[in-house]
C-alpha cells in the first residue's frame, strides 16, 4: 500500500469534499475503500503522538456535535471560515443519526491529515463500534462501499482519538463531561485510551457523562456515565485551574446552554437535529485572549439535504431525545 499523503493530495481531497459532495456516493467516488484505509493508517499515527488531553492553542473555534449532518457541516464552516485560516477544535460525534456520516468523518479525518496543528478531533461516545452499529454508521458504509472494511477502518481509527482537550490550561473540553474517577487531568493523561469504549470506568464517563441541577453526582439516565453537580463542576475547575468546561453530547434547542454558574458551556453543532427536533446549532469563538462569542445558526437550505428524495431511514432508538 502507498505510504503518506502529500499536501496537494490532501489538498485535492478536502477540495473534492468540498466541491464536489453530494452526500453518500460522493465518498466512494473521492476515496474508495483501499484509499480510505491509507488515510486512516496516516491519520492514525498523527494520533498516537498526541496526548490523552491535547492541548490547543487559542484562537480556534469549538464545535460540538456534528453527527453526520454533512451539509450543516459545510454551512459551519461558511459560517466559521475554512481551513487553515481558522483552527477548529471538534469535541465527537462525527457520525450516526444524519444522514451523510461517510461524508463528514471523511472530510474531518482528511482535514487533521493535512492541518494537523489545525484541526483537532477528539472522541465521542459515538465513536465507537458498538454504538455504530445501531444508530447508522455501520449501515451506511455497507450500504456504500458494499462491505463493513471501511467502517472498520474508521472504527479503528477512532481508537486513536484523544479524550479531551485543553484549551491555553483554561478550559477543558471533553465531549461529556466528568468521572468520579478523575480529579484532575493529570489522571485522564494516564489512562491507556487505545481500546474501544467501555461500559463502565472513567473513559466511558468522560464520553457519556452530563451536568445536573442536582448536587454531587447521580446515576445517568442514559445507562452509562454518571450526572455531576454544580459542586463538583466547581471543585473540579478550581483544582485544575480552569475557567470552565465547555462540552457537546446533549441536545440544546438554542445550541448552546451555560450551566453550574457559567463553569459549563455545552455546545452543539447540529441544526435541526435526526432533520427533526428544530433546534438551532452553536459554536463558540476563541480569540487569542479567551474572550468568547458563541454563534448560533440554522440548518442549511432543506433543498442541500436531498431529504425528499431520499429513502425514509428506518427508525432509531432515543436514547436522549
Amino acid at each position: 500500500m502507498a505510504g503518506a499523503y502529500s499536501a496537494q493530495e490532501l489538498d485535492k481531497i478536502v477540495s473534492d469534499i468540498f466541491s464536489l459532495a453530494r452526500g453518500g456516493s460522493a465518498s466512494k467516488a473521492i476515496l474508495p475503500e483501499k484509499e480510505v484505509c491509507r488515510l486512516c493508517s496516516m491519520v492514525k499515527e498523527i494520533l498516537a503522538k498526541e496526548d490523552n488531553v491535547k492541548a490547543v492553542r487559542a484562537p480556534v473555534i469549538v464545535v460540538g456535535d456534528v453527527h453526520g449532518q454533512f451539509f450543516d457541516l459545510l454551512e459551519l464552516f461558511e459560517i466559521g471560515g475554512k481551513p487553515p485560516f481558522h483552527n477548529y477544535l471538534f469535541l465527537g460525534d462525527y457520525v450516526d443519526r444524519g444522514y451523510y456520516s461517510l461524508d463528514c468523518v471523511l472530510l474531518l479525518v482528511a482535514l487533521k491529515a493535512r492541518y494537523p496543528d489545525r484541526i483537532t478531533m477528539t472522541r465521542g461516545n459515538h465513536e465507537c463500534r458498538q454504538i455504530t452499529q445501531v444508530y447508522g454508521f455501520y449501515d451506511e458504509c455497507l450500504k456504500v462501499h458494499g462491505t463493513a472494511n471501511v467502517w472498520k477502518h474508521f472504527t479503528d481509527l477512532f481508537d486513536y482519538l484523544p479524550l479531551a482537550a485543553i484549551v491555553d490550561d483554561a478550559i477543558f473540553c471533553p465531549h461529556g463531561g466528568l468521572s468520579p474517577s478523575l480529579d484532575r487531568i493529570e489522571h485522564v493523561q494516564k489512562l491507556d485510551r487505545f481500546v474501544e469504549i467501555p461500559h463502565e470506568g472513567p473513559i466511558c464517563d468522560l464520553m457519556w457523562s452530563d451536568p445536573d441541577d442536582r448536587y454531587g453526582w447521580g446515576i445517568s439516565p442514559r445507562g452509562a456515565g454518571y450526572t455531576f453537580g454544580q459542586d463538583i463542576t466547581e471543585t473540579f475547575n478550581h483544582d485544575n485551574s480552569l475557567q470552565f468546561i465547555v462540552r457537546a453530547h446533549q441536545l440544546i434547542m438554542e445550541g448552546f446552554q451555560w450551566q453550574h454558574a457559567n463553569g459549563v458551556l455545552t455546545l452543539f453543532s447540529a441544526p435541526n437535529y435526526c432533520y427533526r427536533c428544530g433546534n438551532q446549532a452553536a459554536i463558540m469563538q476563541l480569540d487569542e485572549n479567551l474572550s468568547k462569542s458563541i454563534v448560533q445558526f440554522d440548518p442549511a437550505p432543506r433543498h442541500q439535504h436531498g431529504v425528499a428524495g431520499k429513502a425514509k431511514a428506518k427508525a432509531l432508538p432515543d436514547y436522549f431525545l
